[in-house]
């Protein structure tokens, strides 16, 4: 068994989830992960396994490529499904095609990002996610950073859903590049699936699922 792994989380599990699971699976407490996954989310999470701990750090910066689908003309207060939804109130026009590769220049290349409200950025020592569940902060307060979108690319489109491949730097929010696209288009927008199908080089045809690693657990793609 090589110390990391390669494992295709599904949906409804955070990443110490997946961490607790291999844990189990493996009988061993030396588990961790590089790069958290969003509950809702699917896709490439990276476990390093006893020795493999250490050299998790290699992989935390490393661009990642994501496919998500993106619901048109609402807004959650998290930027996703699991938030509450609200519809937009005015007359929606559905965009056309030419008007969403426009607003999606906006931010090819890479723009100044700012975090989720719901997300586990700190501020003054405290989650963001903990002061927005207090109602004790608000939209001034998110924490802004640059953030570079390599690629930036239409999939499929068929009104309200909008399916986007994206490949960005570590530490980019896609609720929030979703949340944002649909400030630029007017009408609001929330990531309804997301998967993240790359980490680097490692693509998630080389992943396992949970299963799978139960089962026989030599049947991992594993990078060292």
């Amino acid at each position: 068994m090589s110390p990391i792994l390669l494992i295709d989380k599904p949906a409804g599990m955070t990443s110490h989830d997946v961490v607790d699971r291999v844990r189990r699976i493996l009988h061993t407490r030396r588990v961790g992960h590089a790069g958290t996954l969003d509950p809702f989310a699917t896709g490439l999470l990276i476990i390093g396994v006893n020795e493999g701990t250490k050299q998790l750090a290699h992989f935390l910066h490393l661009d990642k490529t994501y496919e998500v689908t993106a619901f048109l003309g609402a807004t959650t207060n998290t930027f996703d499904v699991e938030g509450t939804i609200t519809p937009f109130s005015g007359q929606i026009i559905a965009p056309s095609r030419i008007e969403i590769e426009r607003a999606l220049d906006t931010f090819r290349g890479g723009y100044i990002q700012f975090a989720p409200l719901f997300s586990a950025k700190k501020l003054q020592g405290k989650k963001l996610y903990e002061l927005a569940r207090a109602g004790i902060t608000d939209e001034s307060l998110r924490p802004s950073k640059e953030v570079k979108i390599d690629q930036l690319e239409v999939l499929t489109y068929e009104f309200p859903h909008l399916c986007l491949r994206v490949r960005c730097s570590s530490g980019t929010y896609i609720r929030s590049l979703v949340d944002d696209l649909g400030r630029a288009l007017g009408i609001g927008a929330y990531a309804k699936q997301l998967r993240r199908t790359a980490i680097g080089e490692h693509v998630i045809e080389e992943a396992v699922t949970l299963e799978a690693l139960a089962t026989n657990t030599t049947d991992a793609t594993l990078s060292t």
